[in-house]
């Protein structure tokens, strides 16, 4: 609801906004918080809403140890990256009222993800945080780059979410539920083929969302967002759904055949490619950018093995890198705000004119890169410690873990004082960068996402309380406590080699630049990406060239033949289906009056006027109204009739545009073809009507609807209290559908050009009556002579009719005249004798539509009924 209201808000407010809205973030996080001492005692908090009982999906909630961790990081950076916005925006900013309701949406949408305990709903969820960031991407709609960026975020990580929900369906399907814990707790036979299949499905969606190796191409690009949209989504968020789902699924999966090797090949692949790849970027958000995936593929590795103490480093990681992150992204734009440029190459003697900023800046990429007494030093620390005794215990691909975590680290400390000495550093081949002071508030929330790594990494014991609840559901206690201090112990050794490592190769960043602009580059799957959306364009055009290009007859012949080809290969299938005898007829009149039909159908398709073949088009719907009839439905009768009417009304409104006669353009050949196509779809559909008839396992819903309608609708008319009562919201949409349609009809009817205003009949009084008339004295020899210089064929488009002149138009008789023709017709094509019987019956068939409206709930009418029959006297009426 407030993301609704923001946009009106703004208005008033301007960039102010963003505080009140920062608000509602930070109060779910305080109830979150409130929430602790419960999921600490390892009791979730469960809210529960039925929402369709018949499949069991419910509107299901669960605060359990992982969501509650991640519901806090949500809540929290989210409400801080709003008041952010409130200094890093304009109030001149264009669409920012749309910015600020997808920013909180979007953090209401995670919020639900992290939180739903029905899978569908999570789904839904997951779905809505790619749509929103396809939006929050695409803020500035002008640019080129953010509108590809935000449409390749979109394909990618939707591609991943169809993935996703076919091996949920399976999930369901197998264990009978659509909990999350009902299914971790189910028990599934983990080597089953179809749960490999459907566990393997889901982690596609996890690893697209997550940017992982090889769609880690679109977080880098989405960087044409606004920095505040990068410090959300793309540090603390969104890309944290993927990592969140593989943490969700391990304690039920992680002994599913591929799970661990197929994470922690892609974790490790992801996080040494993308860490190489930071070091040549020269835009501080692209160095952050990969930086980012490069950690997204080490939380991955290291939650996908599966073990309490190692997930317990993991979480911790997890919250350290959304603190160190959405830091270093909020203070990439102060400095873009103050200096104009993210360039490396152009920043110099920034951290002497900004000092405090400056200091916040190192806080987080301190802890980015793993130095002490920040938390990702502790949670590093305990990651490379619990993954040696996994190596030692386990072997195999814990080793793998471990080699990827100490290489992708070693680069992470290599970036981490690229990103500080480009930002900030005095540089003799640069000159002095000019700096805006903004308001120092802006500081604040950078500041104490610092203060936060800064506090739980000198106290760590505040966080692991917190973290523990999540790593008991993997199967025992972990023994592992995370402290900034362990003793002189291996991983202090390999934390050592990993420091000095990274500023060795950032001492030597020129040399690896060359060798990096010399090297062979890797595969790009961005260039890939392109490519295949090049080869689709491409295909659709060549589709597009080979099959539509014989106007609309051709269309509607390659629908049929394609229709005719798939049902015909589904009917072949089902021929056993056939039932033992068919009923041809129940009385002989039906046989005579389906000969009628067809001998209707056939002649309508020879006959050379237009207007004998709607009438005889027209004949076998009143076929049908008479089947209907002898059946004992009586409102389908009605229903039919009237709709067939309206049908012929409106094609002989059509008719009097066209000519009389149907042009004969068409080889006999074609004429076959034609022929043959729509005998074969007919007799298709008869085929099918038969299978389908004798297809039936169950009884028919239709046997249970007569007493329904009388207990549940208090009606005796079944269609009506069916279309009213039971099926009321479909009703509703069908009626939406209609008005829009009508709606556009009546603007092609009615709009005759780009400019002036639409014709209306006015009640005029006698003085303004003549002085019409006076006007029109003096108009008609201009207006004739104007509309004989133009000259009939100028407005004839189909050669049948000449136009009506301006004086016709002027002269055509107002709401005080009995009859209406004049104004759409020429003397020569009215009928008045027609139109003193239509004129004569409109009132009554207004009457009685108003009657089938309330008589329809216990006799045949209704409201469908009674709105067609108005709408037929309208159009009879007026046009």
């Amino acid at each position: 609801m407030a993301g609704l209201l923001a946009p009106l808000v703004t208005r008033w407010l301007g960039r102010w906004v963003f505080l009140p809205l920062a608000a509602i973030p930070a109060a779910a996080g305080v109830w979150v918080a409130l929430q602790a001492p419960v999921v600490l005692a390892g009791e979730p908090v469960v809210e529960r809403l039925e929402w369709i009982p018949e499949l069991g999906i419910a509107l299901s909630f669960r605060l359990d140890g992982l969501a509650w961790v991640m519901a806090m990081l949500v809540t929290v950076v989210g409400a801080l990256v709003l008041t952010y916005c409130t200094w890093y925006f304009s109030d001149d900013e264009k669409g920012l009222g749309r910015f600020a309701a997808l920013l909180l949406s979007f953090a209401g949408v995670m919020f639900g993800l992290v939180t739903s305990d029905d899978i569908v709903m999570m789904f839904i969820f997951w779905e809505a945080t790619s749509v929103l960031s396809y939006l929050l991407i695409g803020h500035y709609t002008g640019r080129r780059e953010s509108r590809g960026a935000a449409l390749q975020a979109l394909l990618v990580t939707t591609f991943g979410g169809l993935a996703m929900f076919v091996g949920i369906v399976i999930l369901i399907a197998q264990a009978g539920t659509t909990s999350i814990a009902g299914i971790l707790a189910a028990g599934l036979t983990l080597t089953d083929p179809l749960i490999v299949s459907a566990v393997i499905l889901v982690l596609v969606g996890a690893v697209s969302k997550s940017a992982l190796v090889p769609f880690h191409f679109w977080l880098p690009s989405a960087m044409a967002a606004p920095t505040p949209v990068s410090a959300y989504l793309h540090a603390a968020a969104m890309v944290k759904a993927g990592v969140y789902i593989v943490a969700r699924f391990a304690p039920g999966f992680a002994e599913t055949p591929g799970w661990t090797a197929t994470l922690i090949c892609l974790g490790a692949v992801t996080m040494v490619v993308s860490g190489w790849r930071s070091l040549r970027q020269y835009d501080l958000k692209l160095l952050l950018a990969y930086g980012t995936v490069s950690q997204l593929g080490f939380l991955t590795l290291v939650l996908a093995m599966g073990d309490p103490d190692v997930a317990l480093a993991g979480l911790a990681l997890l919250v350290g890198h959304a603190a160190f992150k959405a830091t270093l992204f909020l203070v990439v734009g102060i400095i873009d705000h103050d200096t104009g440029t993210r360039d490396v190459r152009e920043l110099s003697g920034v951290g002497r004119q900004r000092p405090v900023l400056a200091g916040v800046a190192i806080v987080a990429a301190a802890s980015m890169a793993g130095l002490p007494p920040m938390l990702g030093f502790v949670a590093k620390e305990a990651v490379l410690s619990t993954m040696l005794d996994a190596a030692d215990a386990a072997g195999g691909w814990a080793w793998v873990a471990l080699a990827g975590a100490v290489v992708g680290s070693i680069l992470t400390v290599a970036y981490s004082a690229r990103f500080v000495w480009g930002a900030f550093a005095t540089k003799p081949e640069a000159g002095a960068t000019r700096v805006h002071r903004s308001s120092p508030a802006i500081l604040v929330a950078p500041a104490l996402l610092a203060v936060f790594g800064l506090v739980t990494g000198v106290a760590p014991a505040l966080l692991e309380r917190y973290l523990t609840p999540y790593a008991d559901t993997l199967g025992a206690h972990p023994r592992y406590h995370l402290a900034l201090w362990h003793g002189v112990e291996p991983a202090l050794g390999i934390t050592v080699l990993v420091v000095t490592a990274g500023l060795v190769m950032f001492w030597l960043r020129a040399p690896i630049l060359r060798f990096q602009a010399r090297a062979p580059r890797l595969p790009d799957a961005s260039r890939g990406y392109w490519g295949v959306i090049r080869s689709v364009d491409l295909a659709g055009l060549f589709t597009t060239r080979v099959l539509q290009r014989r106007g609309l007859p051709g269309y509607l012949a390659m629908i049929l033949v394609v229709f005719v080809g798939a049902t015909g290969v589904t009917v072949l299938a089902r021929l056993g289906a056939l039932p033992g005898s068919v009923v041809a007829w129940d009385y002989p009149l039906q046989a005579v009056i389906g000969a009628l039909m067809c001998a209707a159908a056939v002649l309508a398709a020879v006959v050379g006027q237009r207007f004998t073949a709607v009438l005889l088009a027209g004949m076998t719907g009143y076929g049908m109204v008479a089947l209907f009839g002898f059946h004992g439905a009586p409102d389908l009768a009605l229903t039919q009739a009237l709709v067939e009417t309206v049908t012929l009304v409106v094609f002989v409104l059509v008719l009097r545009r066209l000519p009389v006669k149907i042009a004969q353009r068409n080889k006999p050949t074609h004429r076959g073809l034609r022929a043959l196509a729509g005998i074969s779809v007919g007799v298709m559909m008869a085929v099918v009507a038969v299978i389908a008839m004798g297809s039936r396992t169950e009884p028919s819903i239709a046997e249970q609807w007569p007493e329904m309608a009388l207990e549940g609708g208090h009606g005796q008319n079944v269609v009506n209290v069916v279309l009213v009562d039971i099926r009321a919201w479909d009703t509703l949409g069908e009626i939406s559908l209609l008005v829009a349609v009508a709606t556009g009809v009546a603007s092609l009817l009615f709009v005759t050009g780009r400019e002036g205003a639409l014709p209306r009949l006015q009640r005029r009084g006698r003085r303004s009556a003549q002085r019409a008339r006076a006007a029109r004295s003096v108009q008609e020899p201009v207006a004739a002579q104007a509309v004989t210089e133009i000259g009939e064929s100028s407005f004839d488009l189909f050669g049948d009719e000449p136009p009506v002149s301006l004086s016709d138009a002027d002269a055509a008789p107002t709401r005080r005249s009995y009859l209406l023709a004049g104004r759409t017709l020429t003397p020569e094509n009215r009928s008045i004798l027609l139109e003193v019987l239509v004129r004569a019956l409109f009132h009554p068939a207004m009457v009685v539509s108003v009657y089938l409206l309330f008589v329809g709930h216990n006799a045949p009418g209704g409201g469908f009924a009674g709105g067609l029959l108005a709408g037929l006297a309208l159009v009879a009426r007026y046009l």
